[in-house]
């Protein structure tokens, strides 16, 4: 169920401040493969990672979620395809289908730019983000075994994507 008052919205600069302590809040090794942040902090945004990449999820004046959804490549042939690079929940709004928001945004989103696929990536020892993914129509289409050393543990990467109907 999705809350009623959670607003999904596309990011702005001014977001900045804002997804990058909110970034930083929910990292895990549940999904990072990147150690955990430290100061000083690099800038959330830059040539890569620009706002209009990004949805955001408010509740009240509160910036609670974020999606990044990019193509996956510069590539024209490929150019009907996004892909979500990073979602993130606050841990206050977890439960209260602010992740399920933002996916369904995504998917509306791939739709409004002319896509008709979207694909993500999720490592295999996190089951919510799996679970949460299949309820929404995503299947596995592909597996790297062992593709990252996490915490002393070979980690999965999965790849999962779904048509988008017009």
């Amino acid at each position: 169920m999705i809350a009623p008052e959670t607003h999904i919205r596309r990011a702005l600069a001014a977001d900045e401040e804002a997804l990058g302590e909110l970034d930083r809040a929910t990292w895990s090794p549940l999904h990072a493969v990147q150690p955990a942040p430290e100061p000083p902090y690099a800038p959330f945004f830059d040539e890569r990672h620009r706002p209009e990449d990004y949805l955001v999820a408010e509740v009240g004046e509160a910036v609670v979620g974020y999606l990044r959804l990019v193509t996956p490549t510069p590539l024209a042939c490929n150019a009907h395809v996004r892909q979500i690079q990073g979602l993130a929940v606050a841990e206050s709004a977890r439960g209260r289908g602010v992740a399920r928001a933002l996916l369904r945004a995504a998917m509306a989103e791939t739709r409004r730019q002319g896509g008709n696929r979207i694909t993500l990536r999720v490592l295999g020892h996190n089951k919510p983000a799996r679970a949460l993914y299949e309820s929404e129509g995503f299947v596995v289409e592909g597996v790297l075994p062992g593709e990252f050393f996490l915490g002393g543990t070979y980690v999965d990467d999965i790849l999962m994507g779904r048509p988008i109907p017009s």
